[in-house]
């Protein structure tokens, strides 16, 4: 489809979470041919020579597929947005023509749809242009998660970092590495940090706020995830003067895109929280509007802080370790424990680091996502349609692994549905509905209640 042309570009999101539908929607956003920066999917092009893109999205059906809360938490609008099955999309992509496809899946789940998709181009003759990526830091599983990823026509790297390393892997297993493409995080921006807040916190003045981001699963145990909570109510009691938030990520029940056993709001019901200290939810944006410190093991939320130019911690408490993934912050000037923030130290980022890393609020941001639309654009030129996908990992490259991943989407080893795969392709009836959901929530309370009870008989 030509950049210039007034017909609007259909770009389709798949993402399995609240965390990835929120990646994918805003990198939609982003990568439109027609030369955008912003993440609203309303606004037109710049030079007004092509309306706006529509957005579908499809929710694939699992156990971390967001509730209507965390999506309106993300914030992010599309012309329309389904739950469906890997077989179900599949069908839609066969039947719909689509400019542009975001993959935001866990791995496995975007080497079933690349094999789907090669198996409905050979029958249809036409696809979309691919693109797939990572929703953060890429601390753990990188071989993995990247040859699962292969096949894509774009393999986003939101760093220059991640992109030398992404490529250096796809090359060592002797795979084209030239799908790699280097932009951003979607979700960085908002209003620089200009200083901290009044400490005495007179009347119109906020307070000095402190911000610990919360992860799902990192660390994991109840003892580390105990001690973090302690200490931050320690930290609360020692300043009162401040304002000291617990940033959750989601309500209990919900589910991430990892899985929370432990959730804080658990923990934190049997402790005397002092005045000022308060757990809330909300976008992490608006939450950063009024932060003077953030503080974290690894999360994402450590990224928008540095972009921001928020004072930003990474703890130390627990070692520095691959398993926390706070290892990825060596060498950034963030590092620190609670008894020096206790004490009042307050971090200076290096800028070498906070360069590499994408997230430097020096204007470069605007022009992060130019070469993904500029590819995207070229391949939609590309004469005589878009090559057929071909995944890294094939039947006579990974015989042992292949199937069984795309067994798990109901995908035989070709790309084609396995007999007994969902037939339906309209919404399920209200009984259907139901039962879903109770399976569904009988999953979260199996993850959340009983899992820890055995884990705890087991250690008796």
């Amino acid at each position: 489809m030509p950049a210039s042309t007034s017909k609007p570009c259909r770009i389709a999101v798949l993402a399995d979470s609240d965390t990835r539908w929120k990646w994918g929607a805003l990198t939609a956003g982003r990568i439109a041919p027609g030369g955008r920066t912003g993440s609203s999917m309303e606004a037109g092009a710049r030079d007004g020579t092509q309306v706006a893109p529509v957005l579908d999205g499809f929710l694939l059906r699992g156990r971390a597929t967001p509730t209507p809360r965390q999506l309106a938490e993300v914030g992010v609008r599309a012309d329309s947005l389904r739950e469906v099955t890997a077989v179900e999309f599949l069908r839609v992509m066969a039947r719909e023509s689509y400019d542009v496809l975001v993959l935001a899946l866990v791995g496995g789940g975007v080497q079933a749809i690349l094999h789907g998709l090669k198996r409905v181009g050979e029958n249809t003759g036409e696809r979309p242009v691919v693109v797939t990526g990572y929703v953060g830091v890429v601390y753990e599983k990188l071989a993995d998660g990247l040859l699962l990823r292969h096949g894509a026509d774009l393999v986003l790297a939101n760093s220059r970092q991640d992109a030398e390393r992404f490529r250096a892997v796809y090359e060592g297993v002797g795979a084209d590495a030239s799908s790699v493409t280097e932009v951003a995080l979607p979700f960085l921006g908002g209003a620089p940090y200009t200083g901290e807040h009044d400490p005495s916190a007179k009347q119109g003045r906020r307070p000095y706020t402190v911000v610990f981001a919360a992860q799902p699963s990192v660390p994991e145990s109840r003892k580390d995830r105990t001690y973090l909570l302690d200490r931050l109510v320690r930290h609360a009691r020692l300043h009162p003067e401040r304002e000291v938030l617990l940033k959750l990520r989601s309500k209990p029940g919900e589910h991430t895109t990892h899985i929370e056993e432990l959730p804080y709001q658990k923990l934190a019901q049997k402790l005397d929280l002092p005045p000022n200290l308060r757990l809330v939810y909300g976008n992490m944006g608006e939450v950063l509007d009024r932060t003077d410190l953030m503080v974290t093991v690894s999360s994402t939320a450590a990224l928008e802080s540095l972009h921001r130019r928020v004072p930003t911690v990474v703890l130390t408490d627990l070692g520095v370790r691959e398993a926390l993934g706070n290892h990825h912050f060596v060498g950034s000037g963030c590092l620190a424990s609670w008894d020096q923030l206790d004490a009042g130290h307050r971090p200076t980022p290096d800028e070498e680091w906070v360069a590499r890393q994408g997230v430097a609020a020096d204007g470069l941001y605007d022009s992060a996502f130019d070469a993904a639309r500029a590819r995207i654009a070229a391949l939609l030129d590309r004469p005589g349609g878009l090559p057929p996908l071909a995944p890294y990992y094939t039947t006579a490259t990974a015989p042992g692994y292949l199937p069984g991943i795309l067994a798990r989407h109901h995908l035989g080893p070709d790309g084609s549905p396995l007999p007994g795969a969902p037939v339906a392709d309209k919404e399920p009836g209200p009984v259907r509905q139901i039962v879903r959901r109770a399976a569904r929530g009988a999953y979260r309370h199996g993850v959340q209640r009983v899992a820890p009870v055995i884990r705890r008989m087991g250690e008796l």
